[in-house]
């Protein structure tokens, strides 16, 4: 199983690929995981692994479980920053997203 982590306008677009996040029973407790469950449509409680991103084609991703919430989000958006090694300074502001 896996979350989608791309941009939407990549998903939307005609690359065949997209960067996702896989999602793992195991949790670690570590700030590059993302605690997750039956609140995001899933059966088990489980957790997003950050540190493990990977291209997937399109077409491998073939069923939708569910969505985060806002704050899942965000708290997704911190741990692939923390993973990526991301700070505020990184992008210029004014940097187009």
């Amino acid at each position: 199983m896996f979350v989608i982590v791309s941009r939407q306008l990549l998903v939307n677009s005609t690359f065949s690929s997209v960067i996702c996040a896989p999602v793992y029973t195991r949790r670690d407790g570590l700030h590059t995981q993302v605690e997750i469950g039956i609140d995001e449509g899933l059966k088990h409680e489980s957790s997003i692994h950050c540190d493990e991103l990977m291209s997937l084609s399109k077409s491998s991703l073939t069923s939708f479980i569910g969505s985060l919430s806002p704050a899942k989000q965000a708290l997704l958006d911190r741990a692939l920053a923390f993973a990526l090694g991301l700070t505020s300074d990184t992008f210029p502001e004014g940097a187009p997203a």
